[in-house]
């Protein structure tokens, strides 16, 4: 079972030195406001769960045959939950910011508290009468036999660029997104213009087809004026010539009369 330590130890190493990259990333955002930040420390929030949890896993299975039990609750393997929880609750946070277009300094800030649980973790064996062993390999000396701890080195190392080709991975996937989400935005509020747009030509052309009915009728209305005063100056012979023709017909009288006395008052 001593040879779990390959896997145990370097997940321990990268659940710690993940939440120290998100630290250091949502400091870079609060201070410098850099615009990747964000982007990484969500790229680190994942790999980081998973190895913290495979940690756990694997220190469970460890400690059943060393320690009698599956679990205790100890002060480094405490620590060490509270650090997958963290990372779960730095998630939601991010991915709710993310989701609704908020600004991602409530989770900066969570990820730089919650780095505070870095040196408990690494401290708890010291601080705490605890059955996990304490530090083995430390700067200045190792309690690993040397058929150990070059093999486990090697683990770290390669465990180390795989948490990094994951990270780099999560970032371009992330920031694809990003420019997709980005170019939807932008296809919509094209899309938006444009209706308003339309709908204003639609409200500026009601007007004119307002004056363009009212013209159209009183045309029409002229022409039926017009048609009218045809009608009445053809209809000229008919009971609507009266009065002109009563003029005229006193007056033929009076020249008849005219004549009848002439022809009277003749010879």
């Amino acid at each position: 079972t001593v040879r779990i330590l390959f896997i145990h130890v370097p997940a321990a190493w990268l659940g710690m030195g993940g939440w120290a990259g998100i630290a250091i990333s949502s400091a870079a955002l609060l201070i410098w406001k850099h615009p990747l930040a964000a982007l990484s420390a969500r790229a680190i929030a994942v790999p980081g769960l998973v190895f913290t949890l495979i940690c756990l896993a694997t220190g469970s299975i460890w400690g059943r045959p060393t320690w009698g039990t599956w679990w205790v609750w100890d002060g480094r393997l405490t620590s060490m939950l509270v650090l997958a929880f963290l990372y779960v609750g730095y998630l939601a946070l991010a991915q709710a910011a993310a989701r609704e277009g908020a600004s991602p300094r409530i989770a900066a800030i969570f990820g730089m508290v919650g780095a505070i649980n870095i040196p408990i973790i690494n401290r708890s064996v010291v601080w705490w009468n605890s059955l996990h062993q304490p530090p083995s390999l430390t700067a200045g000396k190792s309690s690993f036999d040397g058929v150990f701890l070059a093999p486990l080195l090697i683990a770290v190392l390669g465990f180390s660029l795989l948490f990094g080709a994951l990270v780099l991975m999560r970032m371009r996937a992330l920031i694809a997104q990003a420019q997709i989400e980005a170019r939807l935005r932008r296809r919509a509020m094209r899309r938006g213009r444009d209706a308003v747009g339309s709908l204003g030509a639609l409200f500026r052309a009601q007007p004119g087809r307002g004056r363009d009915h009212r013209a159209g009728v009183h045309r029409v209305s002229r022409r039926g004026g017009d048609a009218a005063l045809s009608r009445r100056d053809d209809g000229a012979d008919g009971p609507g010539a009266l009065a002109p023709r009563r003029g005229g017909g006193h007056q033929g009288r009076k020249s008849v009369g005219e004549g009848k006395g002439g022809g009277l008052g003749g010879p």
